[in-house]
């Protein structure tokens, strides 16, 4: 490694030649080159040094999203969906949330579970592996399925995927609702896609992950027009997901389990000191 020199350093005084030596027009040009070279060798490696590296982040990153695609079996499942979630300021009002899982389903693939046009949608990312479980709330009148997909994607499809979800308007539209996990003998034994009444999914970026839950009544009842979560938890909405406060339910579930992935995947990359 050659370190810059200092910006005092001057070769013509230096280092003195016995007077009347003079080097040749072509050689003193080559030594001006030399030096010059040396030079801008120095700096950069100087600047290396500075900006530690410059690339010591990008391949963190990089680093980062490779591990995120393996945690699906690495982590567990208490830690991927808690036992309970506390939703501090989550319900509509900031009125605090709690929610209680109530059912995990067994890690599967993505067809089944997915309406067609969203599993069309989804399908460039690919899928290794979709992980789902369920919620109630306090009062035991809302259900809330939440998902993991973990897709093949890198991170530059990844970009893509969100990008288009994000621009066409993907993520909001009611013919691309994912599909609920109704647990057998619970509050949600009866939570099927004529249930779905409000929906968040988000494309993750800083991982190969799609993140997105569904929320529905506990009692069964159907719903025609399913509601976007941020539609349904703007102030005034008066539709029957909004009043119910179903957005909030789906968005705040998504966002909690979305920040134990994130965690998750910051543990593991970290670095021993």
């Amino acid at each position: 490694m050659r370190f810059a020199r200092p910006e005092h350093y001057d070769d013509r005084t230096t280092r003195l030649r016995p007077v009347g030596t003079r080097l040749p027009p072509r050689a003193a040009a080559a030594a001006a080159c030399l030096v010059l070279g040396l030079g801008l060798i120095g700096g950069a490696a100087t600047g290396t040094l500075l900006t530690g590296g410059g690339t010591d982040a990008a391949v963190t990153a990089q680093s980062a999203y490779r591990d995120a695609a393996g945690l699906w079996h690495a982590i567990p499942v208490d830690q991927l969906f808690p036992r309970t979630l506390n939703g501090e300021g989550a319900g509509p009002g900031g009125a605090d949330r709690t929610w209680t899982r109530i059912g995990v389903a067994p890690d599967s693939g993505c067809r089944k579970a997915f309406d067609p046009l969203l599993y069309k949608a989804l399908r460039p990312a690919g899928c290794l592996r979709l992980l789902r479980a369920t919620y109630t709330d306090a009062t035991q009148s809302n259900v809330t399925t939440v998902g993991l997909l973990f897709t093949g994607a890198d991170a530059e499809a990844s970009q893509a995927l969100r990008t288009r979800f994000t621009e066409e308007g993907l993520d909001r539209r009611a013919d691309l609702v994912p599909r609920p996990y109704a647990v057998p003998g619970t509050d949600a034994a009866h939570f099927g896609d004529a249930q779905r009444a409000s929906w968040s999914l988000n494309v993750l970026t800083d991982a190969p992950v799609v993140v997105y839950a569904v929320s529905g009544f506990a009692d069964g009842r159907t719903v025609a027009e399913p509601q976007p979560a941020a539609e349904a938890m703007k102030a005034g909405a008066t539709t029957a997901p909004a009043q119910a406060g179903l957005g909030h339910e789906a968005q705040g579930i998504a966002d909690r389990v979305e920040r134990g992935l994130r965690k998750a995947v910051q543990k593991s990359t970290e670095q021993p000191s």
